[in-house]
């Protein structure tokens, strides 16, 4: 082979090679290249693209509304607790209601709906009178996850409050302007156990205590200004210049009665009594042994005359002072050496109160508890527009005993406590509701 043909081969074979070299090239780059395949997976995997990146967005949407919706069920929770505790609110629905409108979202236009329970049906306070369940709901329309799904995503709050009878108030006088409205003279050694004094008066001596008076409390409030002040020893102090203290059975109605079951009714021997109107009032002489059996007992006019000697209980019980007349409203007596032990229903429109007044009778109508020792009354004195005159023994065994009157005055030696979890009482002064689930 000459020179020529073997250089000719060389050139042949590296054409071959250099050809070969570009196909495969161009088969590695047709391997390599995914352009033609971007449109295809781009179609096939959009909703989901579409829909991560939406529940990705919704869920930011979702996570700030749940928390909307549980504020709003803690709000609701919170003032239908305290509306319960201090009013004795039955229609919390409304109350809860009217709180949870005020939040965004909350509209009938996006489903939100509120569901109040007293007591919970649900969780560890179950069945608790004193707990308020609220349950709140909103509907929330999809956006771009409703390619999954087009049902509206239901968002829920719950919240329990329970009211605590933390107010600390045994006695408290209503009168705005009186000097003394809260007041103690001569001897009296009044011992307010854990439980303090709460004064509406702006008098400047709208507390007062003189001579050698001692009232032991455990704190003051009231709104004027203190007469005899030394004659007060409180663990917490005495505040003035306060505001004034609401009256903790304001929205509890007057019942309404009528005729005369009994008239002028006076016992001498042991008897037992069943609720009704005792038209004239109610006396008992010494030796007279009086059961009250549960229920509301109306003293229309005339007095509830309790003499030295004589015994009166009742278990469930409440003593109404009223006129059928308008004029001549009924009073009470109840004087020194007499036996009572008398204690509240504590449930129903009157749980908690033993005594109450007619709100239409004269403030100069008067009311003498002076019973002493013997003197025991579990649940509430309520005499809003009443002057009362308490004389409750220092060895009284009453736990629970809250004194509400157009004014106060102690007249002998007294004892008051408010242990009152059971008594279906409301709470004097500063009670407050709190969150527990």
């Amino acid at each position: 082979m000459s020179n020529g043909d073997l250089d000719a081969s060389r050139d042949e074979k590296r054409a071959g090679s250099t050809g070969l070299a570009r196909v495969r090239a161009l088969i590695g780059r047709f391997a390599r290249e995914k352009s033609g395949s971007y449109a295809a997976v781009f179609a096939l995997s959009a909703p989901f693209l579409i829909g991560g990146t939406g529940l990705a967005t919704e869920g930011g949407l979702w996570l700030y509304e749940r928390h909307v919706v549980q504020n709003a069920a803690d709000t609701a929770a919170l003032s239908a607790a305290t509306a319960y505790g201090t009013n004795k609110m039955t229609d919390l629905t409304t109350q809860a209601e009217a709180v949870v409108s005020g939040y965004p979202f909350m509209t009938s236009a996006n489903g939100a709906s509120v569901s109040v329970n007293n007591p919970p049906t649900q969780g560890s306070y179950a069945g608790n009178k004193n707990a308020v369940e609220v349950i709140v709901s909103m509907q929330q329309q999809r956006l771009l996850t409703a390619l999954f799904s087009t049902s509206p995503l239901t968002i829920t709050g719950r919240a329990v409050a329970k009211f605590g009878n933390s107010g600390n108030g045994c006695v408290l006088a209503l009168n705005r302007i009186a000097s003394a409205a809260v007041g103690a003279q001569g001897s009296t050694n009044v011992a307010l156990n854990n439980c303090g004094i709460y004064d509406n008066s702006d008098s400047s001596s709208g507390l007062s205590a003189g001579g050698s008076a001692v009232i032991t409390a455990l704190s003051a409030s009231v709104v004027g200004g203190v007469s005899g002040a030394s004659n007060f020893s409180t663990t917490q102090g005495i505040s003035t210049g306060v505001m004034p203290t609401t009256d903790p059975y304001a929205s509890v109605s007057m019942p309404s009665f009528s005729g005369c079951n009994h008239n002028n009714l006076n016992e001498k021997n042991t008897v037992t009594l069943s609720p009704g109107v005792y038209c004239g009032g109610l006396q008992l002489n010494a030796g007279a042994d009086v059961t009250l059996q549960p229920g509301t007992y109306f003293m229309d006019r005339g007095s509830l005359q309790v003499a030295g000697g004589a015994t009166l209980t009742g278990n469930g019980v409440t003593i109404i002072f009223t006129s059928s007349t308008g004029s001549n409203y009924a009073s009470a007596t109840i004087n020194g050496g007499a036996s009572i032990n008398l204690t509240a229903p504590t449930t129903g429109p009157l749980a908690g109160l033993v005594f109450f007044g007619d709100r239409n009778m004269p403030t100069s109508t008067t009311f003498k508890f002076n019973g002493g020792s013997g003197q025991v009354v579990n649940g509430a004195v309520y005499l809003p527009d009443g002057t009362v005159d308490y004389a409750g023994g220092a060895s009284a065994t009453a736990q629970c005993t809250q004194l509400i009157g157009d004014t106060v005055t102690f007249v002998g030696s007294s004892a008051l406590a408010i242990n009152c979890a059971s008594y279906g009482t409301s709470a004097i002064g500063s009670a407050v509701a709190s969150l527990v689930e």
